[in-house]
């Protein structure tokens, strides 16, 4: 299984790579659209459209969305920072009600477990990330600022997985991942100020003019809300019964179950920089 995870991981990431070197940001944007209708197609049955006719009107829904987004806003052109930034507000928001939910899970499920609420769920989740990576290529570099947002979610997320199994007593989430642990977290965010530490030092033409120290909060915050979008998540499937979205990936379960930190982190990432000054 841990081999089988490696390769598909590898191969994740030499695609997104190759994608973000060698295609143009209206192509990046289509391939992040499917990336999204497949992720939508996984959502469908946690929010309790099981039938295909359903499902399929819900992934129609989220492709839809994203090409009002990237319409409205220039997204393949020459966004406005102005119209942008307060939909990544709203998007930063709803993670904050969702760190409620799942700190109170599973009583909080009174308030999310309706289909309408977990179809509306979906769309925050999938849309206002898919819009942060759009808006983010745009940036001079912006190939860049991805790759760093990547490399963000997964320094915490290997942190708190090696942190975790030699240090880990104290349950983080036990409702909702009970594998996951305090200390596992707290050594993935420590992981997490070291690379930012080292990505602003290596790269001083991209991030430091925004100061070291703002660079450890965006760092700090994105790596914040990847967590909370993989517990978020976790927490639906759990509700819904399931263990993954899918066996799409190898030894990883659906696309789901990886774009979940990814999720939660784009749009903090994207509006951390702004506010930090970038």
């Amino acid at each position: 299984m841990l081999r089988q995870r490696v390769f598909t991981a590898i191969a994740m990431a030499m695609a997104f790579l190759g994608g973000v070197l060698f295609l143009s940001i209206p192509t990046l944007a289509l391939t992040f659209v499917v990336v999204v209708a497949l992720g939508a197609w996984e959502w469908a049955p946690l929010a309790g459209l099981q039938h295909a006719l359903a499902r399929t009107a819900y992934v129609a829904l989220v492709v839809l969305g994203c090409g009002a987004l990237y319409l409205n806003l220039s997204l393949g052109d020459s966004p406005r920072r102005a119209e942008v930034q307060p939909l990544l507000g709203v998007a930063c928001l709803w993670w904050c009600f969702a760190l409620l939910w799942v700190r109170s899970f599973p009583g909080s499920a009174v308030l999310w477990s309706s289909r309408l609420m977990r179809v509306v769920m979906g769309l925050m989740v999938l849309l206002p990330a898919w819009m942060a990576a759009v808006y983010l290529l745009s940036f001079q570099r912006g190939g860049v600022l991805m790759a760093t947002l990547v490399l963000l979610v997964a320094t915490a997320d290997i942190g708190a997985y090696f942190a975790g199994k030699r240090f880990g007593r104290h349950k983080l989430a036990p409702a909702v991942s009970p594998a996951k642990t305090w200390e596992g977290f707290w050594g993935g965010m420590i992981c997490v100020v070291l690379v930012t530490l080292a990505i602003w030092s290596i790269l001083p033409t991209q991030f430091d003019h925004i100061g070291v120290g703002a660079a450890i909060a965006v760092g700090l915050a994105t790596a914040l809300t990847s967590v909370l979008g993989d517990l978020t998540v976790s927490m639906v499937k759990r509700e819904s019964g399931v263990k993954d979205s899918s066996s799409l990936l190898p030894g990883h379960g659906g696309l789901l179950d990886r774009l979940d930190s990814l999720c939660g982190a784009a749009p903090t990432f994207a509006l951390a920089l702004l506010l930090a000054g970038y």
